[in-house]
């Protein structure tokens, strides 16, 4: 929901910093992997109750995640690099609530839900892009990407932000998890929609 309009601003603060690391011989690529290894980090600190190590390495994460793009606008993109950008994203995505499951067991109902949910919102994400490609339909509203970003009510800026809300609030993971979890499959609903709306021919 809040992507396309933070995303000029986080372009303009990373950009620069893309470009410098492109100086330095640094791919987009290596930036995706640290980046997914902090993800890692912050679901296995999560997983052993460090819950505020953890908020550290998910901001962190994210930062690295915009990144990625900065250098791979100052240098030469691929379609390899945005795979590997939104495969790592996913397997983040769901590693912080699997991780909570392990954390604390009575919150693993909420975690599967949330996880479930969010199969609902990447499928119906990823389904449109392959669709969009096929169509030759395109935007830029969310910056130069890899493939079509369809919006909804859930994107990546309202996820970290549950997350550092989890993070800091442990005790209410299942409510939030529950709640965002019925937001995300609005989400779904919605793409699901507009792209019968779109490619129902």
């Amino acid at each position: 929901m809040f992507d396309a309009q933070l995303r000029p601003l986080i372009d303009r603060l990373l950009n620069p910093i893309g470009r410098g690391l492109v100086t330095l011989g640094v791919t987009a690529n290596q930036v995706t992997m640290i980046g997914a290894a902090f993800g890692l980090i912050a679901a296995g600190c999560v997983a052993a109750g460090l819950f505020y190590p953890a908020l550290w390495f998910v901001i962190a994460n994210r930062v690295i995640d915009g990144l990625d793009g900065a250098v791979a606008r100052a240098s030469r993109s691929s379609d390899f690099g945005g795979y590997l950008d939104i495969v790592s994203d996913f397997i983040f995505y769901s590693a912080i609530p699997m991780a909570f499951a392990v954390a604390r067991p009575e919150t693993a109902l909420a975690a599967a839900f949330l996880i479930f949910s969010f199969i609902g919102t990447a499928t119906s994400f990823l389904g449109f892009a392959i669709l969009a490609e096929k169509h030759h339909v395109t935007t830029q509203i969310r910056g130069k990407k890899a493939f079509y970003y369809l919006g909804g009510l859930t994107e990546g800026t309202e996820t970290i932000l549950l997350f550092l809300a989890m993070l800091v609030w442990p005790d209410y993971f299942s409510v939030m998890a529950i709640i965002f979890g019925i937001l995300c499959w609005l989400t779904t609903g919605t793409r699901v929609y507009a792209a019968y709306r779109q490619f129902n021919d």
